[in-house]
């Protein structure tokens, strides 16, 4: 079988200008923002090509280099009770840049004519201050890079109203640009760039905050052989995603007349306020996720349609959603469940393996954004900590000790942060982990949480998660609600 790339398949006439710089080239974005620049490069004369860059450090750049950019992307899921099968091959990927060993190809992107759009999405992590970067690089932030890339732009053309750039991000930091912009601000000032370039920063760049949704399940590992034998060439950067998708921008009549949006069919909104539906979705939807993988993997589960099956795991996460995040975000409670009922659904497609370990990467920071405003806000309204999320919260804590009956646990985070983690689960003590646990995150201020969390790290280790959550739920009783959700 021959290899996927441009030569095999006869595309080298096919390349296209450099539209777009990405920062990520990971199985969420493939499966979303290229996908879509995909469907506008063949529906409409959008030419969009994309240079992906790595925003780590290490290797991972260069499989996508080797299939010049070409991959498969299975669709599989419920549409309306039908079910829908899709794949192609997604081609507006035209290079994938190291920058931590290819700075000077980095910069050079920088000045491209064509450049319109910078699309990122570098996980919660990722929208953060390293004040050891500096403008010689190499840049460790992603923030820095982003500020090295536009002050390279507006060197090189003079300052050009019309070179900058409309800036994307996809993380789910809440208002993500806004974010973003903040920080290479502070490079900015950090680096002391002259003033003429923040002013072109802030007059003639948009900084658009945004909100994504699609449930990726990534490359199909354990089911590889049956994936390949439907395609013609050998692909190592399969990857699979659910039918959904959702793209909430705040933008204006700008955006829609530099990209294509209303040519394709998509669930692609342009609003002028995002708030509500990233509220909505980022503590119900990413909430859910983050709360079931360390519980679910403690268990013994490895996909999440496995974690909605279960009688006990499923019940749990359902729970945990109904009756502690709902009750939390204010929105009329038909609504809210009518919108968490249509999410079970989506986890429980059965054409996808969704695997816990594939979104367990930085589970801690990926907690605060997601969970634990809810658990907060949870606590203020009833003055107790939520059971099941603080259940979950242990379970996270767990998680990060790295081992589990012998095995070693799919952490996947800094190496610092692992490290330091590790350190503190030397001690062997429940009472010093929850401690120093909640000291790091700086949650130290909230009552009650270093007692709960100490005894459901000793109840799930002496008796596993089942019954230490049963034990756990004796002592610190969930609040009943009059509604029942069990199945």
């Amino acid at each position: 079988m021959k290899r996927l790339d441009r030569a095999n398949m006869a595309l080298y006439k096919e390349r296209l200008p450099i539209k777009v710089v990405q920062f990520g080239g990971g199985n969420f974005l493939r499966t979303f923002a290229d996908y879509l620049i995909d469907e506008m490069n063949q529906k409409t004369d959008f030419n969009a090509g994309i240079a992906v860059v790595k925003p780590t450090p290490g290797r991972g750049i260069e499989p996508l280099n080797e299939q010049d950019g070409l991959y498969h992307l299975f669709i599989k899921g419920l549409e309306n009770g039908r079910e829908i099968e899709e794949v192609r091959v997604i081609s507006c990927i035209q290079k994938g840049i190291n920058p931590y060993t290819d700075q000077a190809d980095f910069l050079a992107l920088a000045k491209g004519k064509e450049l319109e759009l910078l699309i990122s999405n570098t996980t919660e992590s990722g929208i953060a201050f390293d004040e050891s970067d500096t403008l010689e690089g190499p840049y460790k932030s992603f923030p820095a890079k982003v500020t090295a890339l536009l002050h390279t732009r507006y060197e090189y053309f003079e300052g050009a109203t019309d070179k900058g750039l409309t800036i994307m991000p996809c993380e789910l930091t809440d208002r993500n640009a806004d974010a973003l912009k903040e920080i290479v601000l502070w490079y900015a000032e950090l680096w002391k760039l002259e003033v003429g370039f923040v002013e072109w920063l802030e007059a003639h760049n948009s900084f658009l905050n945004t909100l994504v949704d699609r449930i990726v399940s990534g490359y199909p590992e354990d089911d590889i052989n049956a994936y390949q034998s439907e395609l013609e060439y050998e692909d190592r950067l399969i990857v699979t995603s659910e039918v959904y998708l959702l793209w909430v921008i705040e933008g204006g009549e700008e955006l829609r007349s530099k990209i294509p949006f209303d040519a394709i069919d998509e669930n692609i909104l342009i609003v002028d306020d995002l708030q509500p539906y990233r509220t909505r979705k980022v503590r119900i939807l990413n909430g859910a996720h983050t709360s079931m993988v360390p519980f679910s993997i403690l268990f013994g589960n490895e996909t999440v349609k496995e974690t909605m099956d279960d009688k006990f795991t499923g019940t749990f996460i359902k729970k945990t959603v109904f009756e502690e995040i709902n009750p939390t975000l204010g929105f009329p409670s038909g609504e809210l469940e009518a919108f968490a009922e249509a999410i079970f659904d989506r986890f429980k497609n059965p054409f996808i393996r969704h695997r816990l370990s594939n979104i367990a990467l930085n589970s801690i920071s990926k907690f605060r954004v997601r969970v634990l405003p809810s658990l907060l806000t949870f606590q203020k309204r009833y003055g107790r900590l939520p059971s099941r999320l603080t259940f979950a919260f242990a379970c996270l804590i767990r998680f990060y000790g790295g081992q589990w009956k012998g095995k070693q646990l799919p952490v996947n985070d800094e190496e610092q942060l692992v490290s330091e983690m590790k350190n503190i689960w030397a001690c062997k003590n429940y009472e010093t982990i929850a401690e120093k646990t909640l000291k790091k995150l700086d949650l130290t201020k909230i009552s009650e949480l270093k007692r709960q969390m100490a005894f459901v790290l000793k109840a799930i280790d002496t008796k596993g998660i089942q019954k230490g959550y049963e034990t756990f739920s004796l002592e610190f009783p969930p609040l009943q609600n009059k509604e029942n959700h069990e199945e």
